[in-house]
């Protein structure tokens, strides 16, 4: 695929994935065409996907490129991969404690709101 194509593909933009590349977020090197441009293949796009669910989850930068620095490295740094990642997950899971609080009480509010039209539409 080609970079505007990746791109659509992963919703993301041409200059992300331009960005991604240049601070050694990638696994490996994009292949070039002969022509120069970027062709990115099926291993390019999982890897892709993954680097955004990290940064979609609040993984700073620094993490990302070091969980890819070990994963380059290759076998024998699983444990601190997993340590990476158990970390990262349990601050995801604080920060959806917190959205589930504030969803309670968005929630709470709207049956206020249900309630008091209920109210209103009877005495009518």
């Amino acid at each position: 695929m080609s970079i505007a194509e990746a791109a659509a593909h992963l919703g993301l933009t041409p200059d992300t994935l331009r960005y991604y590349e240049k601070d050694g977020l990638l696994l490996r090197p994009v292949r070039r065409a002969t022509s120069g441009h970027r062709r990115y293949e099926g291993p390019d796009l999982r890897w892709v996907e993954l680097v955004t669910r990290l940064r979609s989850t609040g993984m700073p930068i620094r993490d990302v490129r070091r969980y890819a620095d070990l994963v380059r490295a290759g076998a024998g740094n699983e444990p601190e991969r997993l340590a990476l990642l158990q970390e990262h997950r349990r601050a995801v899971l604080v920060q959806l404690a917190e959205v589930q609080e504030h969803l309670g009480a968005i929630d709470h509010k709207i049956g206020i709101y249900t309630d008091l039209l209920e109210r209103a539409d009877g005495a009518a």
